[in-house]
């Protein structure tokens, strides 16, 4: 099928386009090229150096063949949008295409309207498009996990059934966000909900655990594929922020106590629960929600994970307890349920000995770009 990777300059986006044209959809990458600047705004970069867009495409070809279309422009600009999605002509959206970082969202108010106008803005122009001149191409956004917070109930795959006062109705789940970037993918979810509602559009929501790593079979092709890594205290996610910790010697960066219970997922998961997304799509006028993770860890888990595959690598890995720069609970119940990919055919790459040691031999190789005033957090949900 042809297939619009909206963000697929990013982390999870690169990975995706190049999976699914290796696989042999039609596939075109939409970005604005923003999280590159972002980068330079904070002055800070990826762990692995990353080669301009055009360049990665270039070689992407040279190695099999498959073209990938490029179209470099901003979400929230409708015409642009509409008109790239005309001459494109996808089946299926893929939908990466938002500021991602719950710290970039807390930083101060700029930082939180540009996260809220860019995700719902850009979402909404994208549902336009769709009623307007795609009615039938199947929706594929990826939601967070963040959006339901840390109920002291099970978190359900989307909707849950409830009987009160005697009457029975299956709603969608309680959300519970925890920054202004989890609450714009909450709206996000209301807005997509409602469009498939009234105007009978298909949509898949996966909320997406956090994810690790950085090969995939695409990225790990050649060094002009590699993926980004982060490791700063705005963009780097836990299990790969402690892996590179670890690699130079860093004390590993646990928030506060350490309980914090999250869903955690394969980079090589991410790509393929997309495809399963795509090769299975929704139904007209329905708004499907997905759990998109393979295991539960705390965040204290992973760090005496890391410093057990560190310690067995030669390395002398530390474990600190900051202040914890977030108002979240830091011991809870989480249970989530994620049956809906596996139904579909996923079969789960489990976080392994060898996995860690891969992550943390490659974080190893590039260590020498690290900048070590960038690890620590500086942004405060208070302020």
């Amino acid at each position: 099928m042809r297939v619009l990777v909206i963000g697929g300059d990013g982390y999870c986006g690169w990975a995706t386009a190049l999976h699914l044209s290796n696989r042999g959809h039609e596939v075109a990458i939409l970005d604005s090229l923003v999280r590159r600047h972002w980068d330079n705004e904070l002055c800070i970069d990826t762990l692995t150096p990353i080669a301009p867009i055009q360049t990665r495409l270039k070689r992407w070809k040279d190695l099999t063949g498959k073209a990938i279309d490029l179209f470099v422009g901003d979400l929230c600009n409708y015409e642009f949008l509409k008109n790239s999605m005309l001459q494109f002509q996808p089946d299926s959206i893929v939908h990466f295409g938002e500021q991602r970082s719950a710290p970039f969202s807390m930083i101060d108010r700029e930082h939180a309207v540009l996260t809220q106008v860019n995700n719902v803005v850009g979402t909404l122009n994208l549902l336009y498009v769709m009623r307007e001149h795609f009615p039938d191409a199947h929706l594929v956004k990826l939601g967070t996990m963040g959006e339901y917070g840390t109920p002291n109930i099970d978190i359900e795959e989307g909707y849950i059934t409830i009987e009160h006062n005697g009457r029975k109705d299956t709603l969608p789940y309680p959300k519970q966000p925890g920054s202004f970037y989890h609450l714009s993918k909450v709206h996000d979810s209301h807005n997509i909900h409602f469009a498939c509602k009234i105007w009978g559009l298909r949509a898949t929501d996966l909320n997406q655990g956090i994810v690790y790593g950085v090969l995939t079979e695409e990225t790990g092709m050649d060094e002009l594929l590699i993926n980004r890594l982060d490791y700063d205290g705005v963009f780097g996610t836990a299990l790969n922020r402690f892996c590179i910790q670890a690699a130079i010697g860093h004390p590993l960066t646990v928030y506060g106590k350490g309980g914090q219970t999250r869903g955690l997922l394969d980079i090589r998961d991410t790509v393929r629960c997309i495809e399963i997304a795509c090769n299975n799509p929704a139904e007209p006028g329905e708004f499907r929600v997905f759990n998109q993770f393979t295991e539960l860890f705390s965040v204290g888990d992973l760090a005496n994970m890391v410093q057990k595959a560190g310690e067995a690598l030669g390395l002398k890995v530390q474990v600190d307890h900051l202040e914890n720069p977030r108002v979240e609970k830091e011991e809870h119940y989480f249970n989530a349920k994620n049956t809906k990919l596996l139904d579909l055919g996923l079969q789960p790459h489990y976080l392994s000995d060898s996995l860690l040691d891969s992550l943390l031999n490659f974080a190893m190789k590039y260590k020498h770009r690290v900048d070590e005033k960038e690890i620590l957090p500086k942004v405060k949900w208070k302020g």
